[in-house]
Formats: C-alpha cells, sequence, structure tokens
C-alpha cells in the first residue's frame, strides 16, 4: 500500500483487525482518519511504528484472540494501541492487566486518533478510556436520535461533513466489501452485552450509504456485504422521507442499481422483525442476493423467552416457508446458542427438531457462556460445562450432517460464482454464501478467470458445505 503524499516519516501504523465484518468497516474508516492526519499505512506490523489492534469483545474465545493479538504486536517493538469492541468495553481495566499495550483507547478517541497516536510514538501517554453504558448517549426515542448522533461518536458513521469524500481507505483489494448500514441496538436479549458498548440503534441515512458504496464501486468492489447489529431495524430512527420501517426495502434497488456492484447482500435479520415486504425485496430484487441471515438463536419457546427473543419452531419454520416461496433457493443461515441456563433435554430435543425441518445452509452453533453485566449472568439454572460441551458437539454433529445434504441438494442448480481466488482451481461464492462463514464454490474446468468476475455455472458435486461447480453457458431463470 503506498504512502500518501502528505505522510511524515517516522508515522508508519498497520491496523489489525479481529471479529466481524463490522469491525472491517471500522478499521477502514480508522485506516481513512490515520492517512487524512498523515500516516503512512503499511500492510504488515513488522518495521511500523505504531501497531493499531482493532479488538473484539464479544465473547469468551474472542477476548483471548484479541489480547494475545496484542500480545504478538508488543513482541515486534513498535507501539500498539487497542481499540474496538474490546477496548470499548473495559477500557482502563484492560490497561491496567495488558501493560504491554501503550494505550487503550475508546471509540470516542476515534475522530482525534491520527494526534493521539503522534502523542504516543513521542513518548506522551493517552489516558486509558474509561467505559459507560453507550446506550444512555442517546434519546430512548429513535426519531429523535439522528440530530443527536452528530454529537456521538459511532464507528462507521464518519462519512457526514466529508463532502462528497469517502472517508475510508481500503486495507485489502477483494471484490467483495462490507458496508455499514446501522449500528448499535435496541434488543435487550438477555444473554447481550453488545448494546451496551455499541449503544442504541442508529441508521446511517441512504445518501451516506448509497455514496460510500458508489466509491466502493471505484475500488475494485463487485459485492457490498450490508452490515448491522440489527439490519431489520434500518430507517426505524427516520421519518417518512426516507421511508420509515420500510427503508431497506427501498434502499436495496438503489444500491444494486450502482454502476459497478453486481451483488448485493443482507446480514443479520432479526426473525421477529422480518416483515413480508422485505422478505420480498431481498428474494425478488435483481442484483440483490436471495440470501437470509437469521438470527434464531434457539426453537424452544421457553428458552427463546428466557432469552428475551421472541418465536417458535413453528413461527421460524412459517417464516422459512415463506422465504423458500419467494425463491425456493434461498439461502438460509442461523447461529445458535445451547446450554442457555434452565436449558433442559426437551429444549434441545425441539432446537434438533427445528434444525431437522429446516434444510438450512450453514449453521453456527456456539455453547453459552456468562458476558460481564448482563442478564442472564444472573440466572438461575446454569448447566455444568460438561453438559454444555456434550450439547454443542451433538448439535455441531446434526447441523454438519444436515448443511451436507442440503448442499448436496443443491447439485444440478445453476449459480452465480463471485471470483475470489484464482489458480488451478479457482473459488468463489454464490448468492448463498456470505464471506468467510458459509462455505465457498470451487470452480472446475473454468479456465483463465478473473478476481472479482461473476461467473454462471451448474453445481456438479459437493463436500461438506463447499459446492463443486463448473461454468456454463449463461441462461435465463437461473437462481431466481
Amino acid at each position: 500500500m503506498s504512502s500518501p503524499a502528505s505522510a511524515v516519516p517516522g508515522r508508519r501504523v498497520s491496523l489489525l483487525t479481529l471479529g466481524c465484518a463490522r469491525n472491517e468497516v471500522d478499521s477502514e474508516e480508522l485506516a481513512g482518519r490515520l492517512a487524512a492526519g498523515g500516516w503512512e499505512l503499511a500492510t504488515e506490523p513488522e518495521g511500523s511504528d505504531v501497531i493499531v489492534v482493532n479488538t473484539c469483545g464479544f465473547v469468551e474465545s474472542a477476548k483471548k484472540d484479541s489480547v494475545d493479538t496484542l500480545l504478538a504486536a508488543a513482541d515486534t517493538g513498535a507501539k500498539v494501541v487497542a481499540v474496538g469492541c474490546m477496548a470499548e468495553r473495559y477500557g482502563a481495566e484492560l490497561a491496567e492487566s495488558l501493560p504491554e499495550a501503550d494505550a487503550v483507547l475508546g471509540f470516542d478517541h476515534y475522530p482525534d486518533l491520527a494526534e493521539r497516536l503522534g502523542d504516543i510514538v513521542a513518548g506522551g501517554k493517552v489516558a486509558s478510556h474509561v467505559p459507560a453504558d453507550r446506550r444512555t448517549l442517546l434519546p430512548i426515542s429513535p426519531v429523535q436520535r439522528p440530530a443527536a448522533s452528530a454529537e456521538v461518536t459511532v464507528p462507521g458513521h464518519a462519512q457526514q461533513g466529508w463532502g462528497p469524500r469517502v472517508l475510508r481507505t481500503r486495507l485489502d483489494d477483494a471484490p467483495v466489501a462490507a458496508l455499514k448500514i446501522a449500528s448499535g441496538c435496541d434488543r435487550r436479549c438477555s444473554f447481550c452485552a453488545i448494546p451496551s458498548f455499541r449503544g442504541s440503534f442508529v441508521s446511517r441515512t441512504p445518501e451516506e450509504i448509497l455514496g460510500e458504496a458508489a466509491w466502493l464501486a471505484t475500488q475494485g468492489v463487485k459485492e457490498l456485504f450490508l452490515v448491522s447489529e440489527n439490519s431489520t431495524s434500518y430507517g426505524k430512527d427516520f421519518g417518512r422521507e426516507h421511508g420509515g420501517g420500510r427503508a431497506l426495502e427501498l434502499l436495496l434497488p438503489q444500491l444494486a442499481a450502482v454502476d459497478g456492484i453486481e451483488r448485493v447482500r443482507v446480514s443479520y435479520l432479526q426473525p421477529a422483525e422480518t416483515r413480508p415486504g422485505l422478505v420480498q425485496a431481498i428474494a425478488r430484487t435483481p442484483g440483490v442476493a436471495d440470501y437470509f441471515d437469521m438470527s434464531f438463536q434457539h426453537s424452544s419457546e421457553a428458552v427463546l423467552r428466557r432469552m428475551r427473543r421472541f418465536g417458535s419452531t413453528e413461527s421460524f419454520l412459517a417464516l422459512i416457508e415463506q422465504i423458500r416461496e419467494h425463491a425456493p433457493s434461498a439461502g438460509i443461515r442461523s447461529n445458535v446458542i445451547v446450554g442457555f441456563p434452565g436449558e433442559t433435554e426437551a429444549d434441545v430435543d425441539e432446537l434438533a427438531r427445528f434444525l431437522t425441518e429446516a434444510r438450512l445452509d450453514a449453521v453456527g452453533v456456539f455453547g453459552y457462556s456468562d458476558e460481564d453485566g448482563t442478564e442472564a449472568e444472573s440466572f438461575e439454572g446454569k448447566l455444568d460445562e460438561s453438559v454444555v460441551t456434550e450439547r454443542v458437539a451433538r448439535i455441531s454433529s446434526l447441523v454438519e450432517e444436515l448443511t451436507s445434504q442440503r448442499a448436496e441438494e443443491r447439485i444440478g442448480e445453476l449459480v452465480d460464482v463471485l471470483v475470489e481466488e484464482t489458480g488451478d482451481e479457482p473459488t468463489g461464492r454464490a448468492a448463498h454464501q456470505a464471506p468467510e462463514v458459509d462455505g465457498e464454490c470451487v470452480l472446475v474446468d473454468a479456465g483463465e478467470c478473473k478476481v472479482g468476475e461473476l461467473i454462471r455455472a451448474e453445481v456438479v458435486d459437493s463436500a461438506g458445505v463447499d459446492l463443486i461447480v463448473r461454468p456454463v453457458t449463461p441462461s435465463a431463470g437461473a437462481e431466481r
């Protein structure tokens, strides 16, 4: 990556990103801020003056990965700065327990990060972030938030005030890029701490999103991966001029029409908020992947109620049936939590029944563990770790079998594959496969192809959740 003309010798920084696609967007925003502040962006940590680690604080394993990455960065001899969710969530506590980090900075440091890094390189000390519940920073009423949000730092929402310029620098040349449409969450799931450190739900305006989408297209991006903590809430803080509760339905065709963009994908849908109009918009809009990332979490009604969520096996199956009425080949994925306090064997059996009947394309299986400051941390009925581990293994084994069967069912289908890697056997993803989590397509007999190319292919075999595909002459009716 070349350095900007304004870069100053001795101000070389690299960014390491952990966690989800939302963090990837935040890192590219930080890269844009640092480049604008005269920092040279390095592709590798070695030789950098500062290494900024964008941490993840979602679950215990992610926290451990973040700490391990910070320690490894410190071994390079560079100054090390922790930012991101774990830094925001624990702040000074993390700094005290991890003296190897030269600073632990929260979201409110992001606008001035270039200056703060300069202070650190010069030998100065920057006071560590002191955490607070970020839900208290904005009004309770969503419609009052747009005006107030200008005074609050919301990562990934920094475009306002930069005019036609996009405050973002790409950190790779992949043909797919995450695009943040909102941040925060107003839900109160009893197991989740995210709202406390990501804050209340705030949508980005369609104008901002479309402007950033057009810029990403000029950077070689072919697929936009729309991310947020809860995409089904998009626009609830808007007035009628932006469509209110229908804002995402109205935004999708506009994004699909951006010159150079081949595919738009929506992530993280709440089943209880997924309206029929949104299902139709995702399933039927040309250029929008018929892909449904549904946050089911469980299907036992009793467990869902303790989770402070809504739904049941039957309501979830009805939603899936609705999706497949509009798009029979739609990709549907989810995550589930097993071992929640009070979960019985009958609850696990109910979850297994749901998964068997749902025929999902991909499922992440997580064992419950207490998260600091959550309601569920105080619940009675905690299960022994060995029981949780056994249930994770049981459901994971079932999921592996079911998702492999679902992939086999796709043999004979026509799919559009976005090429992401070339070589003897190029690989990419079809519409039902999101980046990193849903498997991939391996192209055989493809000849020469280019990264970013969209190739019509027939599924000829499967290997687990991965598909083996062969290019075909384009024909009408594939995938939709």
